[in-house]
């Protein structure tokens, strides 16, 4: 069982480095809008040339929809079929809820990538730096054995002395006029082992960590890490028996200005989080 608090992130020898940055919008001017000079009239060959252009685009979509001859085509999937290469794809989406954490998952590869991502969601938000919170998440992610046997390592990791590195108090809030920020953004998963009652599932993901307040010494920064967790099919659901991170991969910063604190901590109160299918 690995009992890492999960968040070596935090560590304060590195925090203060990084910084969350924002792409300003280049300059547009009205001649860029509107293409300079008046476009000269079209002439009626033009104008013949577009009707028939109409013309056979009608004809390719009447075409396509034909099919062959068989029942229309549903609505998932032709989407299916159209949907972009980064788009997500999955039977349905998670229709349960334990308290804030989808459940209900398909007993599939599907299903555990589902599981596995909300889970690295759930398991990395602000709400696990607060002892009743974490409790209720761990008791809604992991086994029963597995939540049974981390709650005690894990609320002596998050110690007072931990939270106060991270500008926290004992209780785990943020001073007054500040925001602490964890999130947890899966890009993509993938199905390392998978079996009728076991799966291994990693989630590469980048993340959000830091205080976002005025005198901060620990501002806002992005992480990238993998996210292993090994599932089990327990009470009709994919649950954690044990999980482990590891760093990157990370692409390369881009080149971007950062906001400051108050245009962070609006935008974590303003932006909600996803719930992630496969």
């Amino acid at each position: 069982m690995n009992f890492d608090d999960g968040h070596d992130e935090f560590d304060t020898d590195v925090g203060g480095t990084g910084q969350t940055r924002t792409r300003l919008p280049e300059t547009i001017t009205v001649s860029d809008v509107y293409g300079g000079a008046r476009r000269p009239m079209r002439n009626s060959r033009s104008l013949v040339t577009a009707a028939g252009v109409v013309v056979l685009l009608i004809a390719a979509i009447a075409f396509a929809n034909r099919g062959n001859g068989s029942a229309p085509a549903s609505d998932s999937a032709r989407q299916a079929r159209t949907a972009a290469p980064t788009a997500a794809t999955g039977v349905r989406p998670v229709a349960g809820k334990d308290g804030e954490i989808p459940k209900g998952y398909a007993h599939d590869e599907q299903g555990a990538q589902s599981a596995a991502s909300n889970f690295a969601v759930a398991l990395g938000s602000a709400d696990m730096f607060q002892r009743e919170s974490r409790h209720r998440i761990v008791d809604a992610v992991y086994t029963p054995q597995a939540a049974a046997a981390l709650k005690d390592p894990q609320d002596n990791a998050y110690s007072a002395a931990f939270l106060a590195k991270l500008g926290l108090d004992p209780d785990g809030d943020a001073p007054e006029g500040s925001t602490f920020v964890s999130r947890t953004i899966p890009v993509g998963t993938k199905i390392d082992s998978f079996s009728d009652t076991k799966a291994t599932v990693s989630v590469w993901y980048t993340g959000l960590v830091g205080m976002a307040g005025e005198g901060s010494k620990d501002p806002v920064r992005t992480t990238w890490k993998t996210w292993t967790f090994r599932l089990q099919w327990t009470g009709n659901d994919w649950k954690v028996a044990e999980d482990s991170e590891k760093e990157g991969p990370a692409p390369v910063p881009g080149d971007l200005t950062a906001s400051g604190s108050e245009e962070i901590s609006k935008a974590v109160q303003e932006f909600g989080g996803f719930t992630y299918a496969r």
